[in-house]
């Protein structure tokens, strides 16, 4: 069982910077693919960012340039570093987990989930 926490979520001027983390429990985080999904208010979810168990990532591309997803395995942490947000990022995002640890792009190949945490882009 993995619990997933994120935070780092905010209000920020579009043009700004949030970096969000996810802090997961468990002793086997560095086997574990994660991703970085949204969901905006009407929208259905969708993939922000993945990174593999090895370190592959994928972007979506809407994207792709701007945000940037890591991973601390001593920490037990996933990051994802947005700049030169845009008013369209707006949504919850969430992190997610799954002990498959190659590359995964589909949230129904993901096990665990967290909360969330609010980004908001004012123009």
């Amino acid at each position: 069982q993995v619990q997933l926490v994120e935070s780092g979520g905010g209000l920020v001027q579009a043009g700004g910077s949030l970096r969000l983390s996810c802090a997961a429990s468990g002793r086997t985080f560095s086997r574990y693919a994660m991703g970085w999904f949204r969901q905006a208010p009407g929208k259905e979810r969708e993939l922000v960012a993945a990174i593999s168990s090895g370190g592959d990532t994928y972007y979506a591309d809407s994207v792709k340039g701007r945000f940037t997803i890591s991973r601390d395995n001593a920490k037990n942490t996933l990051y994802l570093q947005t700049i030169r947000l845009k008013p369209e990022d707006t949504a919850v995002y969430y992190c997610a987990a799954s002990p498959r640890g190659w590359l995964l792009v589909a949230g129904n190949e993901y096990d665990y989930w967290g909360q969330g945490t609010q980004v908001t882009i004012s123009s």
